[in-house]
């Protein structure tokens, strides 16, 4: 049986990051600040090794079958160490249904744990200031070594939050001198780390710039360096480099020895690359907006390139962009890409373009085109596709309504190439994983009513016809409400934002509004209109546009600040900034196979075709707005609809397709 919990989804991304950053510290730290120092029984010593194993949730419980049976002072010691201990485990509302029966103590002995596990339960919520106010007092009162690690490690925690990284720095290093073994400081440095992760980039960055202390200076700017680069790609890679040179002796080195970097990546990235868009003509809107994207990635991580020298002479990288239409076509931009000596060339972006290169040329420069090459045809060695695909989109609600506990589907899908399209990779992904695609109809979108196909696809014509046999059997009215199908789980439907809020609505209508409802981003128009019609349906989207990693949040905003005319096209955006992030690791592969690569349209991956492929974040629309929502893993369960209040739509509501027609298939 599938584990339902509450969905947390309008949670803030801040707030959702300081639950992860407590869960990932607390555990990360237990070890040092297990147990109290006696064991009153065999039982007691058993759920003390069990913590000290990382077993926090199994000590939590022996520690809580040891109070059940206690009294006084000792039960409420023991209850304290088992919340302890499912603080530890990341069950917080355990701990805060157990925390909420013990009160404050007055005994010298318990206070202090007491204390503790107040401020990570005032941590996991947000409130750091209320975790400091119990917190401050502790670091100047005499306390045991354990009760010292735990209290220290927390106002760390606290600092993190607070976006003041330099002070928790300070704590954690002094932290270190109350531990006596290699193991436990390389814990302590691997807590500061991931509280580091969590911070803000550019706090991080002001930070560094003013530090006058070498040790802080060098965990804020490698900090830095990896909350702006995702710890990926060039920069991420070339700085680690520079920053070694300049701390050979740092703490944070025992991090980075336990990291994956790959020596022989490192350096290795083309210095001449070629850029291919059509920036005149009908798809010149496209073409820029990928452009960009693509140089915003560049100039971002330009400053982390290595300069090396070469016959005195500095070789830095180099971008050259070439109008795909004024240059007579794509393949005779990519001869004069590789002519002026470009080592790379990215593009073109139009389809029939992408068609054109492959059939014409042998590709002498490896190319990353910005569109799938037809089904059928096979690309020559060398050219890597990459594309804003909606099957991508379409087989992630798939693995999502999947790993969601839902075996049973059925489906709304355009009468067109694009919804047979969908279609097909939705079922075959969802098939392939094991589940079921009932039925499907298919609607056409300049329609306003939808009541035969949905009355088809939901078992309401037969329930009606079972009403008026019944009916003429009686020869009386009887009440009645027609009962949709009862075997279907969920439904993906596949529209623009225009025909899904009448579909949205009208499903309701129809007695099946309760169904959850899957789709992709075409539901998210960028339109600016308030989405209460939407309300409850759950989307594949960029992260760039629902949810951007820490190291591009501020991005989409100055992006859609100095080209307001480009505020749809934002996940072009988002292309281009990755394509220019594939450079190094496609590069990097001609010698195996490509890491996968966390970027601003999605997870990247390549297939043995040289297809990059993308696993999207999930939204969705919660009172007219849209919401990130979390990772299959972070939540576990189905996801309930949160909402299906919205407003009447009325005939003439549809609006136009979130893409200019002419781009929807670049």
């Amino acid at each position: 049986m599938t584990k339902t919990q509450r969905h947390p989804a309008g949670k803030s991304r801040s707030l959702a990051s300081i639950v992860v950053l407590s869960i990932a510290l607390l555990a990360l730290a237990a070890c040092e600040t297990t147990g109290m120092g006696r064991f009153s029984s065999s039982g007691e010593g058993r759920a003390a090794r069990l913590a000290q194993n990382g077993q926090h949730a199994d000590a939590a419980r022996t520690y809580h079958g040891l109070a059940v049976t206690a009294i006084g002072i000792e039960k409420d010691r023991l209850s304290l160490l088992a919340i302890e201990q499912w603080l530890d485990a990341g069950a917080v509302a355990r701990a805060r249904a157990e925390f909420g029966s013990v009160a404050r103590p007055t005994s010298a002995e318990l206070l202090p744990i007491w204390n503790t596990n107040f401020a990570a339960l005032a941590l996991y919520k947000g409130d750091a200031d209320d975790a400091l106010a119990v917190l401050e007092p502790m670091s100047r009162e005499p306390l045991s070594k354990r009760d010292r690690l735990r209290a220290e490690a927390l106002r760390a925690d606290a600092w993190v939050q607070k976006q003041d990284p330099a002070r928790a720095i300070e704590l954690m290093t002094q932290r270190e001198n109350w531990l006596n073994s290699r193991r436990s400081i390389e814990k302590n440095r691997a807590r500061l780390w991931q509280g580091l992760l969590l911070s803000d980039p550019l706090v991080l960055r002001e930070a560094a710039e003013i530090s006058l202390n070498p040790v802080t200076r060098g965990w804020l700017s490698l900090g830095s360096l990896a909350t702006t680069t995702g710890q990926q790609g060039i920069g991420w890679n070339n700085g680690v480099v520079r920053w070694r040179e300049d701390n050979r002796n740092h703490p944070a080195n025992t991090v980075l020895a336990n990291m994956p970097l790959r020596d022989e990546l490192i350096l290795d990235y083309p210095r001449h690359i070629a850029l291919l868009l059509p920036l005149t003509g009908s798809s010149a809107a496209a073409g820029r907006a990928v452009q960009n994207g693509f140089m915003g990635a560049y100039f971002a991580t330009a400053a982390g390139l290595d300069v090396t020298r070469e016959a005195s002479q500095e070789v830095a990288q180099t971008v050259r962009i070439y109008d795909v239409n004024s240059e007579g076509g794509a393949s005779a931009a990519y001869a004069t890409a590789v002519e002026d000596g470009a080592e790379f060339v990215v593009g073109p972006l139009m389809k029939n373009s992408v068609t054109e290169l492959a059939n014409d040329i042998l590709v002498p420069v490896p190319v990353l085109t910005l569109n799938y090459l037809p089904e059928d045809t096979l690309p020559p060695p060398g050219l890597f596709q990459f594309a804003l695909a909606p099957e991508d989109e379409a087989a992630s609600a798939a693995v999502r309504a999947f790993g969601d506990g839902y075996m049973r589907a059925v489906a709304l899908v355009p009468n067109n190439d694009w919804g047979r399209r969908v279609l097909q990779s939705f079922r075959t992904e969802f098939e392939g994983l094991g589940g079921t695609l009932l039925d499907h109809r298919n609607y056409t979108p300049d329609n306003k009513d939808f009541s035969n196909e949905i009355e088809n696809l939901m078992g309401l014509t037969g329930s009606v016809r079972r009403y008026q046999r019944m009916r003429a059997n009686v020869g009386t009215n009887l009440q009645f409400d027609p009962r949709r199908r009862q075997d279907a789980e969920f439904i993906f439907l596949a529209a623009a934002a225009g025909p899904g809020r009448l579909l949205k609505s009208q499903l309701k209508f129809h007695y099946s509004g309760d169904l959850p409802a899957y789709s992709t981003s075409s539901v998210n128009s960028l339109d600016g209109r308030s989405n209460s019609d939407l309300n409850g349906i759950m989307f594949a989207d960029t992260p760039w546009l629902i949810d951007p990693q820490p190291w591009i949040q501020y991005l989409p905003e100055t992006f859609a600040k100095y080209w307001p005319e480009q505020r749809r096209l934002g996940r072009l955006h988002a292309m281009g900034y990755d394509a220019y992030n594939l450079i190094a690791s496609l590069f990097a592969a001609r010698r195996g196979e490509m890491a996968e690569l966390d970027g601003a349209t999605g997870t990247l991956f390549l297939d043995h075709n040289g297809r990059v492929h993308r696993r999207l974040a999930w939204a969705q629309f919660q009172n007219g707005r849209v919401v990130a929502l979390p990772a299959i893993e972070d939540i576990g369960g189905p996801i309930r609809e949160i909402s299906n209040d919205g407003q009447p739509v009325m005939p003439d509501a549809a609006d136009p397709s979130a893409w200019h027609s002419e781009l929807q298939e670049l």
